[in-house]
């Protein structure tokens, strides 16, 4: 039987999503919690892989096994087995072809900036802090030259092990909300540190320090040295994946 869980996590205490030899990360959570469950080893291949400090709203997973449990028992058995930071907000029976990384049609990620004179307090584990007036038009005006199918090698880390880079960059919404500062990106995928590399780029436009023309022109470059650095991970956070909807997920998973 394959199940599909939608996950929410705070990445602030982790060391990423993918489990290693030593650390602590959300997929060794996960995978301890389900296994607990299971009474059996679990495993769980996930939509995409986040970094040390990045936050998920509904990181799907999938994982295949013969004991039998109801969806419900997944959800809070899970639940009862791993740290309050994070939990899983749904659990359903899938076909068992549905494959939570490759049936995915597109990524959401959200990074929030806090854009005023002083550092953050409460959200200082989840925004970014800048004291610069940003100039959120600049950096609007600044983005649309990475809509549509483009090669991203300057937005991607030296590290990247994906075999291209190029990306179908679906839509990017910038806009003000107070003293917040949000930037949405969709994509059919994401290069490793793309979306910070990304946002790192804006925040130079938006402070008047650079031509919102220049965005383009680092695009067109294909050199990562010549981009922004990489912004800070805390403000990053994975939305969700899309799916068609043959695969019968909840509403705000699915195309």
């Amino acid at each position: 039987m394959r199940i599909a869980l939608g996950v929410e996590y705070d990445g602030t205490d982790f060391l990423g999503w993918q489990r290693l030899s030593t650390g602590r990360t959300v997929q060794e959570a996960l995978e301890d919690a389900l296994s607990f469950v299971a009474d059996a080893p679990v495993e769980v291949i996930c939509a995409g892989r986040t970094d040390s400090g990045v936050h998920a709203r509904c990181q799907v997973v999938h994982f295949d096994s013969d004991v039998v449990r109801a969806p419900r028992n997944w959800l809070l058995g899970a639940n009862s087995r791993m740290p309050r930071s994070v939990c899983v907000r749904w659990a359903q029976v899938v076909d068992g072809e549905f494959h939570a990384r490759f049936a995915a049609r597109a990524r959401r990620y959200r990074y929030t900036i806090l854009n005023r004179d002083v550092r953050p307090a409460l959200d200082a584990r989840y925004v970014t802090w800048e004291r610069v007036p940003l100039d959120v038009n600049a950096m609007h005006h600044a983005s649309r030259a990475l809509i549509g199918e483009h090669d991203f090698n300057a937005f991607r880390t030296v590290a990247c092990q994906a075999p291209t880079s190029r990306r179908d960059m679906q839509a990017i919404d910038i806009r003000r909300d107070g003293d917040l500062v949000h930037i949405e990106v969709q994509a059919n995928a994401f290069l490793h540190h793309m979306v910070r590399n990304i946002v790192g780029s804006l925040l130079p436009v938006g402070r008047g320090e650079a031509r919102a023309e220049w965005v383009g022109e680092v695009l067109a470059g294909l050199d990562r040295s010549k981009a922004g650095p990489t912004a800070p991970a805390q403000g990053l956070t994975f939305l969700r994946p899309l799916y068609p909807a043959q695969w019968q997920l909840p509403a705000e998973v699915t195309l």
